[in-house]
């Protein structure tokens, strides 16, 4: 009797250490899985850390944030999906500090009513202006906030292309150089500029904006968003529609 027990505990004890080694197991493939996943980014994007400590703290923030776009699609629940971008080994904070910079404007409130030149015109259906020509190509602000001038620079180049027939990619690091007493260079707050180029509708009726960024083709649609229009929300998604501007010639 006592023999049989005994070996029931020896069964079971084997049982415990082997569903313990393999969760070890696994818990160390998808550790080194990562490693590797971070290993092939840092090469995709060209990232290179000072020292062993710094790549460390990197490879844990690159975890969380493929945990956090993982989980996202798999719940299915939002509307989009994200993947893994240049970003990938900044914190929430650290991108913000370098890679928004929009500074609301207390200049323009006023309460002088401006007519709209186009207002009675009849808007088609969808519009893209890339389709026509007047968009140059994605540009990178890099780790500076001003995201102001690469918006701003991106709706001039559109109206120039309109009148002249001529598309410039113009100089956003003039406007952060010189424009300093209201957007302060690279040190801006919204959060974000960006530019409308146009809108659509996708096959499911869902309205957007396509809208233009300054974080480089490795972000979002190869540099490009759509983001949903005509939302109950006055601001618009995201805020897009708290101050929105346009170019005039």
């Amino acid at each position: 009797m006592a023999l049989t027990i005994n070996w029931k505990l020896a069964l079971l004890a084997l049982l415990v250490l082997g569903m313990w080694a393999s969760q070890a197991t696994s818990r160390d493939l998808s550790e080194a899985s990562m490693v590797q996943k971070h290993e092939k980014w840092m090469a995709r994007f060209g990232r290179v850390y000072r020292d062993d400590a710094e790549k460390a703290k990197r490879l844990k923030i690159f975890k969380d944030n493929v945990d956090y776009i993982e989980s996202t699609n798999k719940a299915g629940i939002r509307p989009y999906k994200l993947s893994i971008n240049g970003f990938a080994d900044l914190t929430n904070e650290e991108f913000r500090a370098t890679h928004n910079g929009y500074k609301m404007s207390s200049h323009r409130e006023s309460s002088r009513t401006i007519s709209f030149r186009h207002e009675n015109v009849t808007a088609p259906a969808t519009m893209d202006w890339r389709n026509k020509g007047a968009v140059t190509g994605v540009k990178d602000q890099g780790q500076c906030g001003c995201c102001w001038a690469f918006s701003a620079v991106a709706a001039i180049e559109g109206i120039n292309k309109i009148k002249t027939g001529k598309l410039v990619s113009l100089s956003e690091q003039e406007l952060v150089d010189c424009d300093t007493s209201s957007d302060m260079g690279c040190e801006g707050e919204l959060d974000h500029g960006v530019t409308a180029v146009g809108y659509g509708k996708t096959s499911d009726g869902t309205k957007y904006w396509l809208v233009k960024n300054s974080w480089g083709t490795s972000w979002g649609e190869n540099g490009y968003i759509r983001m949903q229009r005509g939302i109950d929300a006055e601001e618009g998604l995201c805020g897009i529609a708290m101050e929105a501007s346009y170019p005039t010639a």
